[in-house]
């Protein structure tokens, strides 16, 4: 039996990757296209500007909320204006795929902004935030509408015109009928030979089922208009409505509908598939077990095992029962806070270590051999100034992240939170700026992948007993081998702390993380809270600008220092802060050339030679010159072949095939904010 191991090794290695799908049912696809985007016009009611500010609270709020429930409303009844919001992802994306789509929708929503009023409609989520109640709003009111797609290859054959319609309507029938005994959601796919058709119906959380039966039917006779569109989608006062012959949702959400099968072939169908799927799982696991069994007596090295062997690692792997058990059942009580990637609970392991352990929100169905490549480079990143990773568990229900526990707060709730913030002295506010900034170096140089974080901000940063600062949250952060100048990738992160070849094009590089270093730099020294819903005028960027143009850039700093500071040096952190978040990339410095500017009062600074690029001018209203933001418009600086050269004899000359590398990342997206 000399081929049986190598039989068994495919074998296994196919099931694995089965198996790992199967308990992940989630997709990883957020679903962020924009279906539609719609602004309340400004000409018909008059504008408050109170409503700015109330909008960030109603966005934080719905944020929270999504993260539980994937729905969520929240009104704000203060002082006039009053101000509702409104979030709804599909019922089939994940925890993280709702988290993503969120936040691109926030983004795609801040365009609005000052209206009183928006909504925009995402392949995966909807958000929406008015000056009035609309939750009681009639689902048949003028804003609802229908997008078609382009016409089918079957358009010159009446037969099969006549049969794709049929199965369009059967697809749009099945799923109404699926949404209301589903929760108000619903996915089918109605399919013969190869032709099938996919539809999805999502009502939204608030409606009465007779009224989401309502909203889906006329969305359904808008998509009939469509036809013999390949695609259409119904957006709806109170409900998404999608038909496609291309599938858009995830796995998990399919219910199959046949040919209009009778409500009794309908259970045994879902009967036999429930049936096959349970042993179906219960072979496969075996397999693998048997096999995991054979790997560790012949003590081979074959590539096949190296998953299961990362789980056997005893430095990185924990029993899900311990950390349940340290955490007291993932009380509540024990939970520290909500990162970007999963909720973090307080611990106490046998040995009476305490650690911070971090419920994930994403699923790991993509490669595990990844993932555990992922948790072997952050638990081998030793500085003082990273948030220790301990190890993890996927053997339980769910995947767990064990850190090390820091006992203080976040720098955000030292700062600003009115019942935790404390008073920091220059020296302390100083020694946290180095403190990240070293950090963040090591993240970028300090290791053989290259670490981008991502996520830079005051709440991802913590603070230990003697004010040490703490990067933490790498939920975000991309890696990537030293010889690649950048990604490009979806858009993710916090508004106001991305930098706009990121924040506009995707276009990742290290220098997304110096930018957003400078905001926290500046934020710090300052006490002052960058916003994004602030006009350019008002906010603490554009403040330290101005006093540097007049030649007294310590003006803002936090007047609560007096004087009890060392201005020379509060003068070199502001400039360096504004340096940080130059438009122009190649502007900026490494994150190493920060930290030796910082540790080394000699070293001449470069002038930043425009203001500081600031999310809130992407903002404007869309009647305005800048609400429309072009290629040519925002990079013709960008695309200088001539190459960039800082002003500073410790800054290199950039090279015109560095400044290529920027135009090929440029191109990877299309530039528009309209």
């Amino acid at each position: 039996m000399p081929y049986a191991p190598r039989y068994l090794e495919h074998v296994t290695f196919i099931s694995l990757i089965i198996f790992i799908s199967m308990i992940s049912p989630s997709l990883c696809d957020p679903r962020t296209s924009v279906a539609n985007i719609s602004c309340k016009p400004r000409a018909d009611v008059a504008i408050n500007v109170d409503l700015t500010p109330k909008f960030t609270q109603v966005m934080e709020t719905l944020h929270d909320c999504i993260m539980e429930n994937k729905s969520a409303t929240y009104e704000m009844n203060t002082n006039t204006p009053d101000i509702y919001g409104m979030a709804k992802c599909h019922n089939d994306l994940s925890q993280n795929d709702c988290k993503l789509c969120f936040e691109e929708a926030k983004i795609k929503l801040t365009k609005c902004i000052p209206a009183p009023g928006g909504s925009v409609y995402l392949d995966g989520c909807f958000l929406r935030y008015e000056d009035y109640n609309f939750f009681d709003e009639s689902i048949l009111n003028n804003s609802s509408i229908y997008v078609c797609g382009s016409p089918t290859d079957i358009t010159n054959d009446q037969y099969m015109k006549r049969d794709f319609a049929s199965r369009v309507d059967r697809a749009i029938v099945n799923v109404t009928s699926m949404s209301i005994v589903n929760g108000g959601f619903g996915a089918t796919i109605v399919k013969s030979g190869l032709l099938a058709i996919y539809a999805l119906g999502q009502c939204w959380d608030y409606l009465q089922p007779e009224i989401c039966t309502m909203c889906l039917n006329n969305a359904g006779d808008m998509l009939r208009k469509c036809l013999p569109a390949a695609e259409g989608k119904a957006m709806n006062a109170g409900c998404y409505l999608r038909y496609s012959s291309n599938k858009f949702f995830n796995d998990g959400a399919l219910v199959l509908a046949d040919k209009g099968p009778t409500k009794c072939k309908n259970v045994w169908i879902i009967a036999a598939i429930v049936l096959s799927s349970i042993l179906g799982v219960f072979a496969i696991l075996g397999a693998f077990l048997g096999y995991r069994r054979y790997s560790q007596d012949k003590g081979g090295t074959n590539r096949i095992h190296k998953i299961p062997l990362a789980l056997e690692t005893p430095k990185l792997n924990f029993k899900y029962e311990m950390l349940e058990q340290a955490t007291g059942g993932f009380d509540p009580l024990n939970k520290l806070g909500q990162g970007g990637s999963g909720s973090v609970y307080k611990g106490i392991l046998p040995d009476g270590k305490k650690i911070a352990v971090k419920r994930l929100l994403y699923n790991t169905r993509q490669w595990a051999e990844e993932f555990f490549n992922e948790v072997n480079l952050i638990s081998g990143i030793q500085h003082k100034n990273v948030v220790k990773l301990l190890g993890c568990s996927i053997e339980g229900p769910e995947s767990l992240l064990v850190f090390d526990h820091v006992s203080n707060r976040n720098l955000d709730q030292v700062l600003f939170d009115k019942n935790k913030r404390q008073f920091l002295s220059w020296k302390e506010r100083f020694d946290i700026i180095l403190g990240i900034a070293e950090g963040i170096a090591h993240l970028h140089e300090g290791s053989k992948a290259k670490i981008i974080h991502r996520d830079i901000k005051n709440s991802n940063i913590l603070v230990d007993d003697e004010l040490v600062p703490k990067i933490a949250d790498f939920g975000l952060a991309r890696r990537f081998a030293p010889h690649k100048t950048h990604v490009s990738t979806g858009v993710a992160g916090t508004l106001g702390y991305l930098a706009p070849e990121y924040l506009l094009q995707g276009c990742l590089t290290e220098k997304a993380d110096v930018y957003s270093f400078g905001v926290v730099a500046i934020e710090v020294a300052c006490c002052i809270k960058s916003s994004v819903f602030v006009s350019d005028n008002g906010s603490v960027l554009q403040s330290v600008w101005r006093n540097y143009k007049l030649n007294k850039i310590t003006e803002p700093i936090d007047s609560r220092l007096m004087s009890d500071f060392q201005e020379q040096e509060a003068s070199r952190v502001l400039q360096l802060g504004l340096l940080c978040t130059q438009t122009r990339r190649f502007s900026r410095p490494s994150m190493s050339q920060v930290v030796t500017i910082l540790r080394n009062k000699e070293i001449e600074i470069p002038t930043p030679m425009q203001p500081p690029f600031q999310n809130s001018s992407l903002l404007a209203p869309p009647d305005t010159s800048s609400s429309s933001i072009t290629k040519d418009s925002f990079c013709s600086e960008w695309y200088s072949t001539d190459g960039i050269s800082i002003h500073s004899s410790e800054f290199a000359s950039i090279s015109s095939s560095q400044s290529g590398d920027f135009s090929t990342c440029e191109n990877s997206r299309l530039l528009k904010i309209a």
